[in-house]
């Protein structure tokens, strides 16, 4: 059964779209999804093994408990709750078939290559995602190995399409944990601070650093793709927003990546994507999955002790909201996963009857500043493993980043939130 992993988990995506259309029963759909990790378990890292049997643990242990003080929120919100996530993850992972072969021109230098470099890295990850991460690297690496600004700028870059980007899942999470959130309206403050980010590494790269920047080798048609892609998802969206966002991009990416495919031919390439690549986003399975669970369990003990965790008369403040996001992003730096983070912080916010949009913009935030920042994060341990760079220089090099986007965080709620 290992060897078909790659169309359990397009099955997933498949019958959960054809929910969109005619619904049917949601086990189907789940069966699939749960079926992954089983099949999974034996080749998964022990670092998410563990992470997850944890989340799990601690989810069945918190629903078993509040099932017995008369609370139980049923299986399908405790085996389907971050479902249309994982659609979402398979969805884009069709997007890495539209990258183009590593080019073998030369190395740009310099300033400018650092500007074109950030911007591309941007644009182009916040719709095909982590394999731009790989793709960069692997053509702008000396030695196997990253300097700290190409390290800088490729993090960075490519973490701050979080902030805007319905490519990202971090989108879907903050769609899922802030029920009612506008994405429409967290574009442009999420923008505003994509292009903070990025300016504020560029300055620091190209006038703080001592590293002789060699930056990738862009041509303009590399960026067709993820424009037209974006602007497409944005019109569909203006134009059918009662169509919820995440069922637009799990229809969109999968189309615009037969579209946009590079290689040929197109039937031989997909089936060897599913067969062999596919698998990879495995690892998200088990952990969103886990998750889930845990988040149910947290919703299910509220319940059965609403005025403990109730924070009374209070008021989603401005000042509320820096605290917040600064102990999301200490935990990120620390190890903890944003959606650990979001699962837990969206029950105990979600009865102070705040703007949804502007909870949606904190947990994007908080995924956009933390996964930058962090040598424990998925790109963070990409950094590690694949290009050797250190750890302790990571958060070395990235701390006043932290704090810098966090100050701004803030400050872009206040002047688009707060009334």
């Amino acid at each position: 059964m290992e060897k078909y992993i790659g169309w359990i988990i397009v099955g997933t995506l498949a019958v959960y779209l054809l929910n969109i259309v005619m619904p049917v029963a949601w086990m189907i759909p789940a069966l699939l999804a749960w079926l992954v990790p089983v099949l999974m378990w034996p080749t998964l890292g022990r670092g998410i093994r563990t992470q997850s049997l944890v989340l799990g643990a601690l989810g069945i242990i918190t629903q078993v408990f509040s099932a017995l003080h008369g609370v139980f929120l049923g299986w399908t919100m405790v085996l389907t709750l971050n479902l249309p996530l994982l659609a979402m993850f398979v969805a884009v992972s069709f997007l890495s078939l539209t990258s183009s072969e590593i080019e073998k021109n030369s190395l740009p230098t310099g300033k400018r290559a650092a500007i074109k470099t950030a911007i591309g890295t941007h644009l182009l990850a916040s719709v095909i995602n982590m394999s731009v991460l790989f793709v960069f690297g692997d053509r702008i690496q000396q030695n196997g190995t990253l300097n700290r600004s190409q390290q800088i700028i490729l993090a960075r870059s490519f973490c701050s399409a979080a902030w805007w980007s319905p490519f990202f899942v971090a989108t879907g999470v903050a769609l899922t944990y802030a029920p009612g959130m506008s994405w429409q309206r967290t574009l442009l403050p999420g923008a505003l601070m994509s292009l903070l980010a990025i300016g504020y590494s560029i300055i620091e790269v190209c006038y703080f650093s001592k590293d002789e920047f060699s930056g990738y080798p862009f041509k303009v048609n590399t960026l067709t793709m993820p424009v037209h892609l974006a602007a497409l998802v944005i019109c569909v969206h203006y134009f059918k927003p009662e169509m919820n966002i995440l069922n637009i991009i799990c229809i969109l990416s999968p189309a615009g990546a037969l579209i946009f495919m590079k290689c040929r031919p197109r039937v031989k390439t997909l089936h060897s994507f599913i067969d062999n690549k596919l698998k990879a986003v495995g690892s998200q399975f088990v952990l969103f999955l886990a998750a889930g669970i845990f988040a149910a369990g947290v919703k299910s003990v509220i319940l059965v002790y609403p005025e403990l965790f109730s924070l009374g008369n209070s008021t989603f403040t401005p000042v509320l909201f820096s605290i917040i996001l600064g102990l999301v992003i200490i935990a990120g730096i620390m190890g903890v996963h944003p959606i650990v983070s979001i699962s837990i912080i969206s029950p105990l916010l979600l009865p102070l009857k705040m703007d949804p949009s502007q909870l949606g913009f904190l947990f994007l935030s908080s995924w956009a500043i933390s996964t930058g920042s962090s040598p424990l994060s998925g790109v963070g341990l990409a950094l590690v493993s694949r290009y050797q760079v250190s750890a302790s220089g990571i958060v070395q090099s990235n701390w006043h980043y932290a704090v810098m986007m966090w100050a701004s965080a803030s400050l872009m709620n206040i002047c688009f939130f707060v009334r």
